[in-house]
């Protein structure tokens, strides 16, 4: 099995939302909460735990993202100016 982009989930306070999601990614959460479970030795992880650290793996490796959010620390105008 090829290495997961998460790594085990640590505690932490949440702040609770709700959302729908399709059922298709229900079940591809269910199959990554075991696959990470079996990687990392955890006990299998549910889905609503999963989605926090996987939006903020996405949002920490999106480039755009990045240097929209740089800019906008920096009082920069254009985040293509970054």
């Amino acid at each position: 099995m090829g290495k997961l982009k998460l790594s085990a989930i640590e505690d932490d306070k949440p702040v609770k939302l709700a959302l729908e999601l399709p059922a298709a990614v229900h079940r591809d959460l269910v199959a990554y909460g075991r696959a990470l479970a079996a990687e990392t030795g955890q006990a299998p992880i549910e889905p609503a735990r999963l989605i926090a650290p996987m939006l903020a793996r996405f949002m920490a490796t999106d480039r755009g993202f990045s240097r929209t959010r740089k800019a906008a620390a920096g009082g920069v105008s254009s985040p293509s100016s970054g």
